[in-house]
């Protein structure tokens, strides 16, 4: 059997993170590293220059223009937790080096936190991913199919009407045959009105796309993209048409990562995140090692998001 160099990769081993990760200190330095890669730059006025002190144990930093005043972790996903950030390193180290999902139980255990500031932490990682994956749309060869995401609920409809369920795209990019990156993304449907949207975002210009012959899906060919339908011969499911084999693996193995860590959450409200974290994970898959440092940079770069933003009107017993 030929070994698959990217399942089979090293990773980051548990005794080199803590190597580099184990303090406050060394995670305070990466942080640093991650928000300022080539130094110090002001949030308010862009100067490159500033004074360092400390105000009850807190590091500071004074632009030397404007006087502005910041922390590390002002500005960034971080701002309103008061944790650790040797608790949000081993977090990123929890969430990226698995190829399956963890659940915000099995994290409270992992970092001796309590279950909602676990669910809180997980929650803002996600969303890092999602707002570093927004903007990144496929191109060339591009694949897509409409999924749904969720399950019966008790008094609720079945099938697609079903009220707990949440339509999304699925979309992966080829290359000789071989899946390069993917995109999952909920769509208020799957009419014309619904994938306009979401092609602009998703589909870079130029590309070529195939589609099972889903109506809603022809929009692609209105807004300019190459569009091919290939129909699953006479007696065969749609899974079993070759041209997306790939696309089939990939949404069977985000539905068991899924149904196989969480019991249950609320998909119309959380599926852009969960989801979000497969993508993120999978188009990073290379270089597992490497996912570490990266993230960081996302959450350095990634608005606040207190509570209520994460929450909005759900309930935290999701």
């Amino acid at each position: 059997m030929t070994i698959n160099g990217i399942q089979f990769q090293k990773g980051l081993s548990l005794p080199a993170f803590l190597r580099d990760y184990g303090t406050e200190e060394q995670c305070e330095a990466a942080f640093i590293k991650a928000r300022w890669p080539q130094g110090f730059i002001c949030p308010c006025c862009g100067h490159g220059a500033a004074y360092e002190f400390k105000r009850r144990e807190l590091r500071y930093w004074q632009c030397g223009a404007c006087r502005h005043q910041t922390s590390l972790r002002a500005g960034t996903v971080l701002e309103h937790g008061r944790l650790p950030l040797t608790k949000w390193y081993l977090a990123i180290y929890l969430v990226t080096q698995s190829k399956t999902n963890i659940a915000a139980l099995a994290m409270m255990r992992q970092l001796g936190i309590s279950w909602k500031a676990a669910w809180l932490l997980k929650h803002k990682l996600m969303e890092a991913m999602a707002q570093r994956e927004a903007d990144r749309p496929l191109q060339g060869d591009v694949r897509v199919d409409d999924a749904y995401l969720g399950g019966e609920r008790t008094g609720g409809g079945r099938g697609r009407g079903s009220s707990n369920k949440v339509a999304f795209v699925a979309a992966v990019e080829m290359c000789d045959g071989r899946p390069q990156r993917v995109r999952f993304d909920p769509v208020a449907g799957f009419s014309f009105k619904a994938l306009t949207p979401w092609a602009r975002l998703a589909v870079a210009p130029g590309s070529c796309v195939l589609s099972d012959g889903l109506l809603g899906f022809e929009v692609l060919e209105k807004l300019g993209y190459t569009h091919k339908v290939v129909l699953a011969p006479r007696g065969k499911a749609g899974t079993e048409i070759e041209p997306f084999k790939w696309l089939n693996v990939l949404l069977g193995n985000l539905k068991t990562a899924l149904s196989g860590t969480h019991h249950a959450f609320k998909f119309a409200k959380y599926a852009r995140r969960y989801l979000a974290e497969v993508q993120y994970r999978f188009n990073r898959r290379a270089d597992m090692a490497a996912m570490v440092p990266r993230l960081a940079v996302a959450l350095a770069r990634t608005r606040p998001c207190p509570k209520r933003l994460v929450l909005g009107k759900a309930d935290v017993r999701t």
